[in-house]
C-alpha cells in the first residue's frame, strides 16, 4: 500500500525538534515559524508539555465520555478563566473541522434554521457543512453542496445587513483573521454590526478562531479587539501544541441537551492533560504578551522593507504579501536560510511560530527577508 498523494510535499524529513527549531535527518537545523500551520503553541518539546503528557500515560490515555474525566473539568475552568469567558461552556472535539461542524450544528439546534452567513475566502475545514462554509470549490464535493450557506464580501456591512433582512439567518461564521484568506482581519465595526444583528434576529454568532485564536493575536481571540463576545468560539491548532484537540465555547444562553452533540475520541485524558500544559505554559511564560510584543516588533520592521505590497496581520499572525516578481522568496527562505514558514495564495507569505519566540529568533528572520528583498 501507499500513500494517496494529497498534499505537494518539500523533500524535508524531521527527525528531531525543541523551541522554534527543527532539524532533518541530515542534520539540519531549521527555524520554524510555521509551527505546522499555527500549531506549535508553545514550542516543540516544551518540558512541561513533555513531563504533563508523560504522567498522563503512565496513569490512564484514555477511556470514553460514557464516565467522569476530571481533567475535562479541570481544563474547562482553567481556559475560562485564561480566556475571560468563564460563564461558557465546554464541548471537547477533535479538530478545527469538527469544532466548526458542531458549532454550526449547534446554532441551528438553537434556533431551529438553517442559512449560514460565511464570508468570502472563508476556511472552516474539510468536513461536510465546515466545508460548505469554506469559499473554495476545489475541496467542496457534490455532496457537500448545499443552498444553505450564503457567501458574502469580508467586512461589507451593508451586505450584511441586506442578507439578515432576506434570509432568517440560523449563524454568522467569520475567522478573526482569515489564514488561508491571506491574513486578512475582520474590522471592529464589522463585528460589533455582526453581534447587533444576530442579537437583533436572534441569530448565533461564531467567531471561527481555530487559527486566530489561542493567545496568537496578542488577545486570546482575535476577535476580542472588537470589544464584543460571541455566542461560539470554535478552537483546535495551538490547543494541544501538537496533540489533537479542539472545542468550541458556548455562550449560557445556549442550553445543553442530552445527545445533541457526541464524540467518541473527544476530550480524552492525554488531550486533556496536552491542552492543560498548553495554558499553564502560556500563563506561566506570560505568551500572550510576548506574542503581542514580538508581533508587533516583527510587523514594524517588516513594514520598513523594500518591495513589499502589504503587511498585514495582529500579533504572531502575519502575512507578506508580495509582488509576482518575488514569488519565490518562500521557497529561499526555506532552502537558502533554513526557515519555514507559510503560505497563502498568491504570494503571501505567513508567519505563525510559537508564541514564545525571541527577539533574536525574529531578527535572525529580518535579516534573512531583507537578503531576499535586496537581491
Amino acid at each position: 500500500m501507499k500513500l494517496f498523494d494529497v498534499y505537494p510535499l518539500n523533500d524535508i524529513c524531521i527527525e528531531k525538534a525543541a523551541g522554534s527549531y527543527v532539524w532533518d535527518n541530515k542534520g539540519e537545523k531549521y527555524l520554524d515559524l510555521y509551527g505546522g500551520h499555527a500549531v506549535i503553541s508553545i514550542g516543540h518539546t516544551h518540558p512541561h508539555y513533555v513531563k504533563r503528557i508523560e504522567e498522563q500515560l503512565h496513569k490512564v490515555g484514555f477511556y470514553s465520555n460514557s464516565i467522569k474525566i476530571p481533567l475535562q473539568v479541570e481544563l474547562a475552568e482553567k481556559l475560562g478563566k485564561v480566556s475571560g469567558k468563564e460563564d461558557y461552556q465546554l464541548f471537547l472535539c477533535n479538530s478545527g473541522a469538527e469544532a466548526n461542524e458542531n458549532a454550526l450544528k449547534l446554532a441551528s439546534f438553537y434556533n431551529g434554521r438553517k442559512k449560514i452567513i460565511a464570508f468570502k475566502k472563508a476556511f472552516h475545514g474539510r468536513t461536510s457543512l465546515a466545508v460548505a462554509a469554506t469559499d473554495n470549490p476545489n475541496i467542496v464535493a457534490p455532496v457537500n453542496e448545499t443552498d444553505n450557506v450564503i457567501f458574502l464580501p469580508f467586512n461589507n456591512e451593508a451586505a450584511l445587513e441586506e442578507a439578515f433582512k432576506q434570509h432568517q439567518i440560523s449563524s454568522v461564521i467569520i475567522e478573526g483573521i482569515q489564514g488561508v484568506g491571506g491574513i486578512v482581519e475582520a474590522g471592529a465595526s464589522f463585528l460589533q454590526k455582526i453581534r447587533s444583528l444576530c442579537d437583533e434576529y436572534n441569530a448565533v454568532f461564531i467567531a471561527d478562531s481555530v487559527q486566530c485564536g489561542y493567545g496568537r493575536s496578542g488577545k486570546f481571540y482575535s476577535h476580542d479587539f472588537a470589544g464584543v463576545n460571541a455566542d461560539i468560539y470554535s478552537m483546535a491548532k495551538g490547543m494541544g501544541n501538537g496533540f489533537p484537540i479542539s472545542a468550541i465555547s458556548i455562550s449560557p444562553k445556549i442550553a445543553p441537551k442530552h445527545f445533541m452533540l457526541g464524540t467518541t475520541f473527544g476530550g480524552n485524558h492525554l488531550a486533556c492533560a496536552a491542552a492543560l500544559a498548553v495554558l499553564e505554559v502560556i500563563e506561566q511564560e506570560d505568551l500572550i504578551n510576548n506574542a503581542k510584543n514580538i508581533g508587533d516588533y516583527l510587523i514594524e520592521e517588516l513594514k520598513k522593507l523594500p518591495n513589499i505590497k502589504e503587511v498585514r496581520g495582529k500579533g504572531l499572525m502575519i502575512g507578506i504579501d508580495l509582488p509576482d516578481e518575488l514569488n519565490m522568496v518562500k521557497k529561499d527562505l526555506l532552502f537558502k536560510h533554513k526557515i519555514f514558514t507559510g503560505e497563502a495564495k498568491p504570494n503571501v507569505i505567513r508567519l505563525l511560530p510559537a508564541l514564545n519566540i525571541t527577539k533574536t529568533e525574529a531578527d535572525f528572520f529580518l535579516q534573512a527577508i531583507k537578503t531576499e528583498l535586496n537581491p
